[in-house]
């Protein structure tokens, strides 16, 4: 549905606005004649005041006109067929309401139909998440869903075959991991011990005649050695204790009280054999590489999430392709706040594109939308607007001046108009004083 022109009366005055099929753009208007303006737009598809009157088309192309007259009932003409339709468009009490037909009350409607500057950049943190996702490269995105998802049977599957749970693919990955870091400090532990005794022994043996033969000093020398050598020994000692400790730990959530009573008895049925144990164990770990690589590249997601959402996330991977190959100044993909933005308009779009009634389109109206915004992004959003216009009416009521001064060049080409009642206002007083 696009509106073509909507007349209001107020007393004895009217005031008349022609609306381009596509695009309009009404100039020069304060946040009070704003809210006025979108008040009667909205109000002329419901049952507004008398004296508010509009003509539309609807998206099949036929032509209609609402009066609301002075003490009158209000009325919708079919203008092609010239005959009186206000039966197919009238409510239960019999008001003239054609958003009530979308179930939309004027209300919700212009919650559905306008567009702040505030909704663009209010954005939830779920729309956050699927414009990361839908800039991350596709194929990767979804071949490592699928990675993940053949891990997860993999390793239900062992643990199945095992008797036991997944649960327990980690314990015994943790024991073997803990179990290598013992024997590790272990090793350490008994080179540098042997190491330190030798040291040791000699720097005590040179300590005597080093006092004798040279001085106190150089004896202090020898002692100082073997104090280091010492020390560097009881680091690795507590080293090695601490890993074993740690070892301990995961032997006992395991249900072990030694590695050698872990491979001799079942940990919660997980140990049937070495062959189960080791393919187990090797599918918790690539379970957990899968999910350590998914993480690194969809943040903190899960793959299911990302499933469930796959449909929204290829929408807007669909929406950034779009806005980059129709706008001259393309957005950047990785540029968030530029992508925010483009989402936003976008899925409002979306939304009213089918918000009428039987899914009829409705016209987009957008309060100043565009305020506050960075003066190099409005020319793509323009664009990327101007574009979408091509889909169904859009309505700009705006004092921003870079939007006015991009919208006049514009509609020399024809694909938009551009209303500045302050312009015209101010002619009619220029006249008047001359």
């Amino acid at each position: 549905m696009r509106f073509e022109r909507l007349v209001i009366e107020a007393d004895e005055n009217t005031f008349s606005l022609d609306f381009h099929p596509r695009l309009t753009v009404i100039a020069g208007v304060g946040r009070l004649e704003r809210e006025g303006l979108i008040s009667e737009l909205v109000g002329s598809l419901t049952s507004s005041r008398a004296g508010v009157h509009a003509e539309v088309m609807a998206d099949t192309g036929n032509r209609f006109a609402i009066f609301r007259p002075h003490g009158a009932r209000a009325r919708v003409i079919d203008i092609d067929a010239s005959s009186d339709v206000s039966d197919r468009f009238a409510d239960e009490t019999g008001a003239i309401d054609l958003l009530s037909l979308a179930g939309l009350d004027e209300r919700s409607a212009k919650r559905t139909l306008r567009v702040t500057s505030t909704d663009l950049t209010t954005i939830t943190h779920h729309d956050q998440i699927i414009r990361r996702l839908a800039a991350v490269d596709a194929s990767t995105l979804w071949d490592l869903a699928e990675r993940v998802r053949i891990a997860q049977v993999e390793l239900d599957t062992a643990a199945a075959d095992s008797g036991s749970s997944p649960e327990d693919a980690a314990i015994a990955a943790r024991i073997e991991e803990q179990h290598q870091r013992f024997e590790d400090a272990h090793f350490r532990s008994e080179k540098v011990r042997k190491f330190s005794f030798v040291a040791g022994v000699l720097a005590a043996l040179a300590t005597i005649p080093a006092a004798l033969l040279i001085s106190q000093r150089a004896a202090m020398g020898s002692i100082a050695v073997a104090a280091v050598v010492t020390a560097i020994s009881f680091l690795q000692h507590r080293r090695m204790v601490s890993a074993r400790n740690d070892e301990a730990e995961a032997l006992a959530a395991g249900g072990a009280d030694s590695y050698l009573g872990f491979h001799l008895q079942r940990v919660n049925g997980l140990l049937d054999s070495e062959q189960t144990r080791r393919q187990l164990v090797e599918a918790g770990m690539e379970h957990d590489s899968s999910m350590a690589a998914w993480f690194s590249l969809a943040g903190d997601t899960t793959p299911e999430w990302v499933s469930e959402y796959r449909v929204q996330i290829e929408e807007a991977t669909q929406r950034m392709t779009e806005v980059s190959s129709i706008t001259t100044n393309p957005l950047k993909v990785d540029d968030d706040d530029a992508a925010a933005l483009a989402h936003a308009l976008m899925e409002r779009l979306e939304v009213v594109r089918t918000a009428g009634p039987g899914g009829e389109s409705l016209p987009l109206i957008l309060d100043d939308s565009l305020r506050g915004i960075d003066h190099d992004l409005k020319a793509p959003l323009l664009e990327l607007l101007l574009y979408s216009s091509n889909n169904q009416q859009l309505v700009f009521l705006t004092e921003d001046t870079d939007v006015t001064d991009w919208a006049r060049v514009e509609a020399i080409t024809g694909e938009l108009s551009v209303l500045e009642p302050m312009a015209a206002d101010k002619s009619v007083a220029s006249d008047d004083t001359s």
